[in-house]
This record gives structure tokens, C-alpha cells and sequence, in this order.
């Protein structure tokens, strides 16, 4: 079975390098890597994977800037694959990350999503826990188990405890709901508590199998962020709540209209924005 890497790219082709080896090198090796340019100016990229020589390689380039959302389409759009990974541009997978996915995708065959361990580095590779990401710990699940239903969606909604670029998901299930158009903030909460609204489940275990990059100019985004980002936020929350409430999924409206890790965030940023 093997499983399509998606790689969306535009972003430092160093660290892209470093990424593509990392999933090259991986102990389960039955994989197919997917290059979606997305119209990055420079072509080393393309360049630099045709002379890797490795068939499990593909190349795409848009014909225009897709952006986040519109290059996310596009690379489910080109999966083949029975399950896939959007993985980002300047993120690493540990050896056994593929093995390990694997192995939980054979152990609950139903699944939407799966969901691994993941630890944060910084752009020197040097392992970190910002304030956000101690938060998404705390937040996540201590223990390997399967969620679903309203016990997933709450929980997702106090704080999304996920990484994104370390999901696997299955194809079928995704190509169902999709990604919701227009949203670049909580594009990935909103396609899980959308799988999770028709009956998906979400199987996580802790163990660590993949490092997501945090870059300096990530934390300090919580300085720069403007007030679009906490709009489409509010906005994506009240209308979860009112979804939650018409399902009777009390505990999950109410923790939709608290969104309590994303008032957090906003007061931290509001705080940022006064200091010197």
C-alpha cells in the first residue's frame, strides 16, 4: 500500500532539501513524493529532483499562484494513493514515520485520520517548545486511542493540539468534505471536525515519528498578526457552534463559542503589540 507524500512548495530550498531526504530516507520506503511548486521564482527545486534519480520522485509546478488554501486543493487533487500527508516544505519526517502510520492505518483500517507524535524545531533543526506549542501539548491526548464524535470536536475546539503536516489522512474520506474555500487560518481544524461531523475518527498515537518547524518569524507572528486572522477565527467558531448545537452536541457548542486557545492567543497578541 504505499502512501503519497504531498509536498505544497514554495519556501527556502535548503530547508526543502532537508525535507525531501528526510522522506527519501524513510525505513518504510513503498511511497510516492509529490512536488507541488507553486510558482516559487527560482527553478533549483525541479532542477535538484530530477538529478536525484529516484523514480518515487514527481515534479508538478501550478501554472499560477494557488495560495495556501488553492495549492492544499491541488495536492489532494493529485493524490492516488489510499491515504496521503500535505507535509510542509521546511518540515522533517524521522525514519520511522511511514512505518509507523502504516502500521496504525493496519491496526484501524476505518480511520480518517491518523494522527502521530510530533516534536517542534527551530530553522537550525534544534529541538524547541514555544509558549504555543507547551499549549498544544497540555492540550493533547497523554495516551495512543482512537477519537470521534463529540469527544474529538470539543476537544478541537478548546485548542487544536494537531500538526497539520504530520496528519495522514485517507483519501476517500477527505475527498468527501474537502477543504472548505476561503480559509487560510483554520483550514486544517476545519476539515477535521468536518470529517468528524460525518462519522470520522481520528486515531492518535504519541509517539514521535515527525519534526514540525517553527520558524522565529512564526513566533513572532503572534507580534504582527492583524485583526483578519482573529476575524475568520470568530467567525469559523460561531458557526461551529451553531452546527454543534443543531447536532445536540452541547459540550462541543460550548467549547465552540469559548474557542478558549484562540481568545488566548488573541490576548497575547494584543498584549505583543503594547510592548516596546
Amino acid at each position: 500500500m504505499p502512501i503519497d507524500v504531498m509536498m505544497p512548495y514554495y519556501g527556502d530550498p535548503g530547508q526543502f532539501r532537508r525535507s525531501v531526504r528526510s522522506v527519501l530516507a524513510q525505513s518504510d520506503p513503498d511511497l510516492r513524493l509529490v512536488v507541488v511548486d507553486d510558482c516559487y521564482p527560482d527553478p533549483q527545486p525541479r532542477e535538484w529532483l530530477s538529478g536525484l534519480g529516484d523514480g518515487r520522485v514527481e515534479y508538478v509546478r501550478n501554472e499560477t499562484n494557488l495560495g495556501v488554501n488553492g495549492n492544499f486543493r491541488r495536492c489532494v487533487e493529485l493524490v492516488t494513493a489510499g491515504w496521503f500527508v500535505v507535509m510542509g516544505c521546511d518540515d522533517v519526517m524521522l525514519p520511522d514515520y511511514l512505518a509507523t502510520v502504516r502500521r496504525l492505518v493496519e491496526q484501524n483500517p476505518g480511520a480518517a485520520v491518523i494522527a502521530p507524535g510530533v516534536e517542534v524545531i527551530d530553522a537550525d533543526d534544534a529541538v524547541v517548545r514555544p509558549l504555543g506549542d507547551r499549549i498544544k501539548s497540555v492540550l493533547a491526548p497523554r495516551r495512543a486511542g482512537v477519537l470521534s464524535g463529540e469527544r474529538l470536536a470539543a476537544g478541537l475546539y478548546h485548542g487544536n493540539w494537531t500538526y497539520f503536516p504530520s496528519l495522514l489522512w485517507n483519501t476517500d474520506a477527505v475527498r468527501q468534505v474537502g477543504f472548505r474555500p476561503g480559509l487560510e487560518i483554520v483550514l486544517d481544524l476545519a476539515l477535521l471536525v468536518d470529517l468528524t461531523a460525518a462519522g470520522g475518527s481520528l486515531v492518535h498515537d504519541p509517539t514521535v515519528v515527525f519534526r514540525y518547524r517553527r520558524h522565529v518569524e512564526s513566533v513572532s507572528s503572534v507580534q504582527a498578526v492583524d485583526g483578519r486572522r482573529f476575524a475568520e477565527e470568530n467567525a469559523f467558531f460561531d458557526g461551529e457552534a451553531a452546527r454543534c448545537a443543531a447536532l445536540g452536541w452541547d459540550r462541543a457548542a460550548r467549547a465552540a463559542r469559548w474557542h478558549a486557545t484562540s481568545r488566548l492567543h488573541h490576548g497575547i497578541a494584543r498584549i505583543a503589540r503594547l510592548l516596546p
